[in-house]
């Protein structure tokens, strides 16, 4: 494919259609999961007490992640608006289209993205 083609209508449909319905799929599972947070009922036994806790602290943390990657789909189909999405946020090169299928999110090529884990790599080996 030329580089001109890259990121076209045809392209920029396809992947407003693939983020919404991601998003949608997300939100459903969302709400899912807050149904199931407030259906947990106390328990008087400590083990089923202390089992429940967690179960219900391993959902919370599944739930802020989810909402998380929300918050990353509402950016992209925001870049998308904007004429920014597909580009790399730090060198203004392509990210890819294989990439953008893997991650619709990304905001970063391959190279940058490399160089950010070295660097929070180094930053945590300290």
């Amino acid at each position: 494919m030329p580089a001109s083609a890259y990121m076209d209508a045809a392209q920029q449909a396809f992947f407003r259609l693939l983020l919404l319905a991601q998003r949608e799929e997300l939100q459903q599972r969302i709400a899912s999961e807050c149904a199931d947070l407030r259906e947990l009922e106390p328990t008087s036994d400590p083990a089923d007490a202390g089992s429940a806790e967690e179960q219900r602290q391993w959902q919370l943390r599944v739930l802020e992640r989810e909402k998380r990657l929300l918050d990353k789909i509402d950016a992209a189909l925001q870049r998308l608006a904007h004429g920014e999405y597909g580009w790399c946020a730090e060198t203004g090169e392509p990210i890819g289209l294989p990439r953008l299928l893997l991650r619709p999110t990304a905001t970063l090529c391959v190279e940058a993205k490399e160089r950010q884990e070295r660097r929070e790599r180094h930053i945590r080996d300290l």
